[in-house]
């Protein structure tokens, strides 16, 4: 080749250099973050990130072949929750997942400028993640855990599973917004069902324990337990406590009661879920969350343990029976 043409092929190559790296530069793999409130080895957390990764592979994106996610784990530790938010925001995602509210809160304090999506949280706009439903207004969105008139509920079914029930303590936690808010539901329509009801404050462990014991004490008497992360961290020291003392308790949570409690009546969080992994995709396609309105529960589901009611002396009338979606035997 003669020198002339050697030096026009060099140059025609090296024009094409800069193109080829922006071209790679601009296919840069999109990035989920995903906070879980949970132990890693707690079955509602595994099947949260399973149900997260196959909502999104269902809308295209398959980690590590289209799109890049990393997931912590919380533990129900609030400064682990921290750490690991601020971990999860320093690999620039393009948006972070928070499931509960302890989870949101580590995530909202750590970024207001990273889109957020959340799952099962409960109040965002009382807790300041949103201003409103319809219009979120920040950078973050997403789907509650539950309308304050569910808690309504949970009185008149305490009293349909077990008529003698006329006390109720009521497990809730004063730290969050929910707590307050759920209590004064309860006490609102605990009337209608001749139940009168009292509050146990679920700070800790022993204030738990004290409460619950303290309940038990009394004659006639149920139990509450309302939706919080220190209700969830505790979940088996609850359902222990109330089987312990005889208790017929109520729970948010249908995994309270595959744990052994009685039975629980709340919004289907694998649903929620789901529904979550949607908005990602819609982020992930260039909308705004303050464009996509928060969203309530559109499924709520019914889980009665009959083993629990057998050993407590229960007989489930059959038409509450009739209504559940899950009856463990």
């Amino acid at each position: 080749m003669r020198r002339r043409d050697f030096i026009k092929v060099i140059g025609g190559a090296a024009a094409t250099w800069p193109v080829t790296t922006h071209a790679q530069q601009s296919e840069r793999m999109p990035r989920i973050g995903v906070l879980i409130g949970l132990a890693a080895n707690d079955p509602q957390g595994q099947t949260t990130l399973t149900t997260l990764l196959q909502a999104l592979q269902q809308s295209g994106w398959i980690d590590g072949r289209n799109v890049r996610i990393d997931y912590r784990w919380g533990g129900f530790n609030a400064e682990d929750l921290r750490n690991h938010a601020l971990e999860l925001v320093a690999l620039g995602p393009d948006v972070v997942v928070a499931t509960g509210g302890a989870s949101m809160t580590a995530l909202f304090q750590a970024t207001r400028t990273i889109p957020i999506v959340f799952a099962n949280v409960p109040d965002p706009v009382g807790s300041g993640f949103v201003e409103s439903l319809s219009r979120p207004g920040g950078n973050t969105t997403g789907f509650l855990q539950f309308e304050y008139s569910l808690a309504g509920k949970w009185p008149e079914l305490l009293k349909q599973i077990a008529p003698s029930v006329t006390r109720a303590a009521v497990l809730r936690d004063l730290a969050i917004t929910a707590g307050i808010g759920q209590f004064a539901v309860i006490q609102a329509m605990a009337p209608s069902q001749s139940i009168e009801v009292t509050a146990i404050n679920a700070s800790d462990e022993q204030e738990i324990a004290r409460g619950i014991e303290a309940a038990a004490r009394l004659p006639n008497g149920g139990l509450i337990v309302t939706a919080s992360a220190s209700n969830i961290g505790n979940r088996p020291l609850i359902v222990a406590l109330a089987a312990r003392h005889k208790l017929p308790a109520v729970y948010f949570q249908r995994s309270f009661v595959t744990d052994g409690g009685l039975v629980s009546y709340g919004a289907d969080l694998v649903d929620q879920i789901r529904r979550a992994a949607g908005y990602i995709d819609r982020i992930l396609k260039s909308e705004k969350p303050a464009d996509l309105p928060v969203q309530a529960p559109t499924k709520y589901e019914l889980a009665i343990n009959l083993r629990t009611a057998k050993a407590l002396g229960l007989t489930v009338p059959p038409a509450l029976l009739a209504r559940a979606d899950e009856v463990i035997e």
